[in-house]
C-alpha cells in the first residue's frame, strides 16, 4: 500500500454507487463511463462499485477520469480471475492511483462457476496467494454473508461488502466484525412512491437472485420462510432488502442500515431496465440529494 493511502473507511466515504453499467469491456463505452464517474465524484459519492465479476482492469477508466473517487470490484469471482492476475492488476492500479482501488472478492455461486467446490477453503487459499503477492489485507474486502466468511473478512481483509442483505444482517455482521473493519453492504433503491409499482420493479429484479442458494439460505437464516422466496419475493422480503418510496422513506431506510452498523452503503438503483449497460445518471443525481 502507498504510504499516503488513507484508511479504507475514509477512502470509500459514507456512500457509493453500485452499478453493472460502470463495468464494460467495450472500448466504445469508455467515454460514457468516464463521464459518469466524473459526475459521481462531483455529486459527492465516495466510491464506484463495479457490479458483476469485475477485475482491476475494469476500474482503470474510472480512476483515470477522476481524482478522489475510489473504485472497487463487487465482486471479483475467485473462480473467474486467478490470484496472480488479480495481484498484478492491483499493483498496476496502486502505482498509478495510490490508495484508490479496492479489491472486492468473493466465491460467487455454484450455478455460475463450474469449478465451484469447497468455496470457503478456496477463498482462504486465494487470500494466501494474495498475501504471497503482497496485496495488502487493508486494501481488499470480501463479499461475506455467513458467519465464517464474515470472520474471515475481519481476520484476513479490511472488512466485508455483503450483497443483498437486510438491516438485521448488517447488525449481525457488525457484531462479528467488531468496530474496526469496514462494513459496506449493498442496498437496492427504487425511486418510486407508488407501493405496487415500486414493489413490482423490485420483484422483477430480485427474482434472478432468488435462484441462488447462497442468498436464499442467508434469508432463511434471517427468519424468512420459503413462502417469502417465491414469485420474486414477498412484500416482507422486498421491503427488507430494498429502499423505495418518497424521499423521507428512502432516507429512513438508509439511516436504518447505518444505525445497524454500516460504515458505507453501496447504493444500487433499480429502474426496471433490462439493459446491463444502463447508467441511470439522473437517478444518481436525485439520490445524491438525499444523502447526508
Amino acid at each position: 500500500m502507498s504510504d499516503t493511502a488513507a484508511p479504507l473507511k475514509e477512502t470509500v466515504g459514507r456512500y457509493g454507487v453500485w452499478s453493472v453499467g460502470l463495468r464494460s469491456e467495450d472500448p466504445s463505452r469508455r467515454g460514457a463511463i468516464a463521464e459518469a464517474a466524473a459526475e459521481l465524484q462531483e455529486l459527492g459519492y465516495g466510491t464506484a462499485w463495479l457490479g458483476g465479476s469485475s477485475a482491476p482492469g475494469h476500474a482503470a477508466p474510472l480512476l483515470e477520469a477522476t481524482s478522489t473517487l475510489a473504485v472497487g470490484t463487487s465482486i471479483q469471482s475467485i473462480w473467474q480471475h486467478d490470484a496472480e492476475a488479480s495481484a498484478a492488476g492491483y499493483a498496476e492500479l496502486e502505482a498509478a492511483h495510490p490508495g484508490r482501488f479496492v479489491l472486492g472478492i468473493g466465491v460467487s455461486h455454484a450455478k455460475l462457476a463450474e469449478q465451484y467446490r469447497r468455496p470457503y477453503s478456496a477463498l482462504v487459499a486465494y487470500l494466501d496467494q494474495l498475501d504471497a503477492a503482497k496485496v495488502p489485507a487493508e486494501r481488499r474486502v470480501l463479499a461475506a454473508l455467513g458467519p465464517r466468511t464474515l470472520e474471515l473478512s475481519r481476520d484476513r481483509a479490511a472488512g466485508a461488502i455483503p450483497y443483498l442483505v437486510t438491516a438485521e444482517h448488517t447488525a449481525q455482521a457488525r457484531e462479528i466484525l467488531g468496530e474496526g473493519p469496514l462494513l459496506a453492504p449493498e442496498l437496492k433503491i427504487v425511486l418510486d412512491e407508488d407501493p405496487d409499482r415500486a414493489r413490482a420493479t423490485a420483484r422483477g429484479y430480485l427474482a434472478m437472485y432468488l435462484q441462488l442458494p447462497n442468498y436464499t439460505n442467508n434469508f432463511l437464516r434471517l427468519g424468512f420462510t420459503e413462502d417469502d422466496l417465491r414469485d420474486g419475493g414477498s412484500d416482507r422480503l422486498i421491503d427488507a432488502v430494498y429502499a423505495w418510496g418518497d424521499d423521507n422513506r428512502i432516507r429512513a431506510r438508509l439511516e436504518e442500515f447505518r444505525s445497524a452498523g454500516a460504515d458505507h452503503l453501496a447504493l444500487q438503483l433499480v429502474t426496471g431496465t433490462t439493459d446491463p449497460d444502463d447508467l441511470p445518471r439522473e437517478g444518481w443525481r436525485r439520490l445524491a440529494s438525499l444523502l447526508d
